[in-house]
């Protein structure tokens, strides 16, 4: 379950590269394109500019290097050249990148065009319970105190969370022990320790946390028809607190008010 200090390195490289793919979505523009064209650009960037593998690619027998999930999907949306990307959307985009036999999850929710005020604030609030969750990661702690710190924040303003899916350790193979559950009650759960890496992904919807699963085996989506947003990151558990393996440029400023180290 642990990792050893070079194996941990070399999840590092591969959450670099990955943080380099955001960050060219970061600098595109979502408006009128489909979701399959995104997943076209990334897939190309990610083989041809980075020398990696699209580690989501034939995992399960799944098509796509990632997952596109738009308003009211949950999680696991497939790319599709029919799902266009219309002002006001907000899209997740799930993705894992493996280089030198390690790999990196990381996922963003994208305001595309002008967004409504609650939609903005839906996806806001998410990744803050990202970050709420991250600080709680040092040695020593409970992965409860995790999903309290997640749950704590998205009650408190107004949301629920998807208790259906989870956090998961993370290295050679994608979905690696321990589950990190993003509800919980602190001081239960697994011990922490220096060596672990996982991922953070908590998912919140603007209304009730049940959700259902479409057709297609892959696609979730709220049960209610609220909005739903997610971000999650990998991190590894250091002797002193926690590294954020998949970190992009622009969370810098995020990293020194949540006083976290880089």
């Amino acid at each position: 379950m642990t990792k050893q200090p070079q194996e941990v390195e070399l999840l590092a490289e591969s959450g670099r590269l990955l943080a380099s793919v955001f960050e060219l979505l970061d600098r595109t523009s979502l408006v009128g394109m489909s979701t399959l064209q995104v997943n076209e650009i990334v897939e190309k960037f990610i083989v041809h500019d980075l020398q990696a593998r699209p580690a989501s690619k034939g995992q399960y027998g799944y098509g796509f290097v990632l997952n596109s999930s738009v308003n009211d999907v949950v999680c696991h949306g497939i790319p599709s050249q029919s799902t266009v990307l219309r002002d006001g959307d907000i899209v997740n985009f799930d993705i894992t990148l493996e280089k030198n036999g390690y790999i990196a999850d990381s996922s963003k929710t994208y305001l595309v065009g002008e967004v409504n005020p609650l939609a903005k604030r839906l996806v806001k609030t998410t990744y803050e319970a990202m970050w709420m969750g991250i600080q709680a990661v040092r040695p020593g702690a409970r992965l409860g105190d995790i999903g309290w710190a997640i749950t704590r924040h998205a009650k408190r303003n107004g949301y629920s969370v998807v208790r259906e899916y989870c956090g998961h350790g993370i290295g050679r193979e994608m979905h690696e022990a321990p589950q990190v559950l993003h509800f919980g009650k602190p001081g239960t759960g697994l011990a922490m320790r220096e060596g672990m890496v996982f991922t953070i992904e908590p998912m919140l919807n603007g209304g009730r946390r049940n959700v259902k699963a479409e057709d297609d085996g892959w696609t979730v989506v709220t049960r209610d028809g609220s909005l739903s947003a997610q971000f999650e990151h990998t991190v590894a558990v250091t002797a002193s607190g926690v590294s954020v393996l998949t970190l992009r440029h622009d969370e810098l400023g995020m990293i020194r008010k949540m006083k976290i180290a880089a």
